[in-house]
């Protein structure tokens, strides 16, 4: 009878425990699977798109009607009235919604389905456009979130205009001719002067190694390299060939030459820049199959290189405030970077959804401003962004760079020739750290110290205006008015200079942000009409930038350092004709400020606007989004990640660049299509005295949609090396010519080239170099043509695999080398790497 009944209460309890989600709050949403379909673009005629969310129940507890709510990211807004499924989509901030059960909705019994449409305020391109990181939220528990289950795209077959199809890739692929590897120029990014001579040095661990004393870190650097290679160390003593690293008085700073003969290799240069500019281009001159595995010896074929930059200053910048990236795959950058002869890492350390950089005077930048999690009062964390879900300490959601890390960061890149710009947003893009700022305020505030709580707080508790970003964030912006503002500023300077100095590494400059700050921001902020009374030369709002960054500007020339900036930073915004326009601030002008300027949106009006900073005095890196943003697609296709919202970005578009007149090169409009060029009309051109203040060239990767190592790969690598080409080599034949058809026929030419040293000389390298690199492997073009499939690649020497039978290729898969017989079958390729890594899939069917 006790045995009865003990199972009975066991199964009582089992069947409460079904019915009562509370008892494992967690698990009724992890059986959740969400699918988000994009419907139908262009819906009802309008520039809009109908999406839909399909949930289904795989569990077997039944998720009740009420009681809940579900999170998730998205980047599009929403239409709230035209959702269906008796649920309510509200917008809660920056990219965060809630989908809330209404009368009507009925629980959700395991097996089932429930379908939400809804539309959205534009149409559908990629898979970005799309909703990510549910959650569910219990109202009896508000403060926990729990993620849903398995997360699906539907496949979407779109028709706008500029669409990129296989056969469009294999029409684009014709033109390139593939080149014989003894053709190849073997040093990358091209050199100044490049000769080809007689033999080939024969490097193994004989070989004797000597350097100037003024060269000893770069010895240390091709020893190693050297390690890397043979295995070991090149053995001590007289005999043998030698690698000299030679001082020689007279080369441009960052120049060197490179003579390679049977019996020596001779580095020389004026600085320690140029010596590893030089062994940079021994490692790219030497076979790329030599960086597989340990060699017993690598035969390095005999020239005669002189080369310098073009440009003194090749940049690169990563956005790690939205999405952290680890310090192991900086340090990986940075050698990257350095083997392609880049010199400044612009490190974005801090935006509205995360602050990267440990401070200690200020440790709730970090404590509070590095976590995401489910908040919807961010007192203690923030809340998620870009699908980063509700738990606190994950990467990429969450993390930062604590003190050490990144003196390690600072030391290696300057190891390496890099120095790092470190960039504060300010004063938007700093919901991070007004929500930092007011988590120390609170805790002073409950101590009783109210003085020390004001200290450094970033917003005003009056200030009841209201506005929206870009980025739909309406509490982001630093009040400029506030003197806590400037107290703030003035001690993460004091900071960051000081871990510089205990790095041991210069520090020149730092970056404070200054782009997107919306209009109605501080208009009815006390403090800002107290400054006003106080200061006749504000007259509104505007007039704050000014304020801000001259304070700004001298807290940083405080430090002996310049103040750099996004280029609204220079810029006095004005109006003609009632129109908003920008121009340079003469103002600032004197102060020798340095901006980067990303705006030329071809079709947006501010083409010009970097040649009209530099034409007006300011010193100006050119970071075009149509040119260098590498975040953005590679092309219009629905499976290709990346915003597009100011151009596509392949390959060619950083190759093709003119710095000095972008306007000559540029061919397509942001959606991909035929550029219209009477834009171009009344636009300002670059100067010779403007030419004088373009100070370098920069791209950059921002984080929306860089969750993963290996998603940051596939965006960066090899348009970084289009990047690498432009900022270092010469200015090319066919951006100087002045007769359309000989510009085109140079360029096809120098096209060709290009693509095929990166497919058979630097991608291979690529494969190996610092333990290997996940970059993009495009998808080969393919044509049915007369009952054959025809197939092709971007990068000639890259293998081509195939399938007929539906299954994706693999390694072990056909190799592509002629027409194949269509039959009525489904024809799969996609082009390997050397190290058996796939890229992406071409499929092509004939019915």
């Amino acid at each position: 009878m006790r045995y009865f009944i003990i199972v009975l209460l066991f199964l009582s309890f089992v069947v409460q425990s079904a019915a009562q989600p509370n008892r494992d709050p967690a698990r009724p949403a992890r059986d959740l699977s969400i699918q988000w379909e994009a419907v139908q673009n262009d819906y009802q005629n309008r520039p809009k798109s109908l999406n839909a969310i399909t949930i289904t129940n795989n569990g077997s507890i039944e998720l009740p009607a009420t009681g809940w709510k579900m999170y998730f990211n998205c980047a599009r807004l929403i239409d709230p009235a035209s959702v269906t499924g008796d649920v309510r989509f509200d917008l809660i901030n920056g990219d965060l919604f809630s989908i809330t059960p209404e009368r009507g909705f009925q629980s959700l019994k395991p097996g089932a389905t429930v379908r939400i449409e809804y539309v959205a305020q534009e149409p559908v391109v990629n898979i970005t456009d799309g909703p990510e990181g549910f959650y569910l939220v219990w109202d009896a528990k508000p403060d926990t979130g729990y993620p849903t289950g398995h997360f699906t795209i539907n496949p979407f077959k779109p028709t706008y205009k500029g669409l990129v199809t296989a056969g469009m890739i294999f029409d684009q692929n014709k033109m390139i001719r593939d080149i014989p590897m003894e053709k190849l120029t073997r040093v990358f990014p091209t050199p100044v002067s490049y000769q080809e001579t007689t033999g080939y040095f024969n490097l193994t661990t004989a070989t004797q190694l000597h350097a100037d004393e003024r060269f000893k870190s770069e010895e240390r650097d091709l020893s190693g390299t050297l390690v890397t290679l043979l295995g070991k160390k090149t053995e001590a003593g007289n005999t043998g060939n030698a690698i000299s690293l030679e001082f020689k008085s007279g080369l441009a700073d960052e120049g060197y030459e490179l003579a390679v003969k049977p019996e020596s290799i001779v580095i020389s240069a004026s600085g320690a820049a140029g010596i590893f500019y030089g062994i940079q281009s021994l490692k790219t001159l030497m076979p790329p199959a030599a960086w597989s595995h340990v060699q017993p010896s690598i035969q390095i074929p005999a020239v005669l290189v002189k080369d310098e930059p073009r440009f003194s200053y090749r940049a690169f910048m990563l956005d790690v405030g939205r999405n952290f990236m680890p310090k192991k795959e900086i340090l990986k950058l940075l050698d990257v970077m350095a083997l392609y002869k880049l010199n400044v890492f612009h490190f974005h350390l801090t935006e509205d959804e995360g602050w990267r950089l440990e401070l200690p005077s200020l440790p709730e930048l970090t404590s509070v401003g590095s976590q995401r999690g489910h908040t919807l009062d961010s007192k203690h964390f923030l809340p998620p962004s870009h699908g980063s879900g509700p738990d606190t300490g994950k990467i990429a959601g969450s993390g930062f760079y604590n003190r050490s890390d990144f003196i390690e960061i600072l030391r290696y890149a300057y190891d390496r020739h890099i120095s790092v710009l470190p960039e504060i947003e300010t004063p938007g893009h700093a919901r991070a750290a007004i929500k930092a700022m007011n988590a120390r305020y609170a805790k002073y505030m409950n101590a009783g110290n109210k003085e020390e709580a004001e200290r450094y707080l970033l917003y005003d508790p009056v200030d009841s205006s209201r506005y929206s970003t870009s980025q739909y964030w309406n509490d982001n912006i630093i009040n400029p008015a506030l003197p806590s503002t400037y107290r703030f500023i003035e001690t993460v300077i004091n900071d960051i200079v000081q871990i510089y100095k205990d790095a041991g590494v210069p520090l020149k400059s730092i970056h404070f942000g200054g782009d997107e700050v919306p209009e109605h921001v501080w208009e009815k902020s006390p403090a800002y009409v107290r400054l006003k009374a106080d200061h006749p030369e504000i007259q509104n709002t505007g007039d704050l930038w000014y304020y801000f960054y001259g304070k700004v500007n001298k807290l940083v020339k405080a430090k002996g350092l310049y103040l750099s900036g996004w280029e609204e930073m220079g810029l006095r915004k004005t109006r003609l004709d009632g129109n908003s326009m920008y121009l340079p601030n003469p103002d600032f002008e004197p102060e020798h400020l340095q901006t980067e300027v990303w705006n030329n949106t071809l079709g947006g009006g501010n083409e010009d606007l970097a040649y009209k900073l530099a034409n007006g005095g300011y010193k100006v890196v050119l970071t075009p989004v149509t040119n260098f943003y590498f975040d953005m697609a590679h092309y219009k296709a629905f499976e290709e990640p990346g915003y597009y919202w100011g151009a596509f970005t392949d390959i060619d578009k950083p190759f093709s660049f003119v710095p000095f007149d972008y306007f000559k090169n540029s061919t397509v409009d942001k959606e991909g299509l035929p550029l219209n060029r009477n834009i171009f009309i009344g636009k300002q051109r670059l100067t010779d005295y403007g030419k004088s203040n373009i100070a370098g060239l920069q791209s950059a990767v921002w984080g929306e949609n860089i969750k993963t190592t290996e998603r940051f790969e596939y965006m960066l690598l090899p348009r970084l090396l289009g990047f690498a080409e432009r900022a270092w080599a010469p200015d090319p034949e066919w951006a100087v010519a002045t007769d359309s058809s000989q510009i085109r026929m140079l360029y096809a030419d120098a096209w060709s080239s290009f693509l095929n040293v990166i497919g058979k000389r630097e991608l291979p390298l690529l494969d190996y170099y610092s333990g290997g690199y996940g970059y993009r492997i495009p998808k080969p073009g393919v044509v049915l043509n007369e009952g054959r499939y025809a197939a092709n690649f971007q990068f000639p020497g890259m293998e081509i695999r195939y399938t007929l039978d539906g299954k994706d290729p693999d390694i072990k898969s056909r190799i592509y080398k002629d027409p194949v017989d269509a039959g009525g079958k489904i024809f799969k390729c996609r082009a390997f790497s050397t190290n058996g890594r796939g890229g992406v899939i071409s499929k092509t069917s004939s019915e």
